[in-house]
């Protein structure tokens, strides 16, 4: 299949991520957040609405496991963000995304699945310093918390990032960042189109270092739900 767009470090296919699966080549690290089946997309807030963003259905319903088993069987290393939502095998890494200005409607945690040897890991990065790289995609995550994902996953420069649910390129765009090569699918042209722009401009000035990692303590979670 030919791709929709390529570069150097990227390449993106506007397709049904279970049409390209046969097509790849083992890749070092899945690094993903699919639909978790939660109708986020379909009910915008206030602010999602003033920015534009219309319903979406693609939230509705939860993406099979059986496409993440077979997307982890290619990959030598894994991260599923929402893993908690799917029936993934038993994990000791999980990583987590704490987000201290969440609004009670909203947890405010966010998981993520990993195959990672090592312990569950988290970053405090609030929701309202990611306003300023959003791209009208609903679940858009931080830019600088799948940075901290793709080092926690410690591939080498070498490695190559597969995101068979890349929405609007975050992945992407980080592993661009940090001298990785990717390739994203998305059903969506539209988002796939957001990508492209996001991953031909800088965004963001990333001079500030990214924290180490965290060790997860119990008090953590204290405070409100699981997202």
């Amino acid at each position: 299949m030919t791709p929709y767009y390529q570069d150097n470090w990227v390449t993106i296919f506007n397709a049904d991520c279970r049409g390209i699966l046969p097509l790849l080549d083992p890749v070092e690290l899945l690094l993903t957040d699919p639909p978790y089946g939660i109708g986020f997309a379909g009910q915008p807030t206030k602010w999602q609405r003033l920015a534009g963003n219309q319903p979406k259905d693609w939230d509705d319903k939860p993406v099979s496991r059986q496409i993440l088993i077979d997307y982890i069987h290619i990959a030598g290393k894994s991260i599923i963000w929402g893993g908690n939502y799917f029936q993934l095998p038993i994990s000791r890494c999980w990583l987590s995304w704490c987000k201290p200005d969440a609004p009670p409607s909203m947890g405010n945690v966010e998981v993520a699945w990993t195959n990672l040897e090592g312990n569950s890991k988290y970053i405090v990065h609030s929701i309202s310093a990611t306003n300023k790289e959003r791209v009208s995609h609903p679940t858009q995550k931080p830019l600088r918390v799948i940075r901290w994902a793709l080092n926690c996953a410690d591939v080498g420069e070498r490695a190559i990032i597969c995101d068979p649910f890349m929405g609007s390129g975050t992945t992407l765009v980080a592993a661009k960042q940090l001298g990785r090569r990717a390739i994203g699918i998305e059903i969506s042209k539209e988002y796939c189109d957001i990508a492209i722009e996001r991953l031909r401009q800088d965004v963001l000035d990333f001079s500030e270092p990214l924290p180490e990692a965290q060790p997860v303590t119990g008090s953590l979670f204290d405070a409100g739900e699981v997202a």
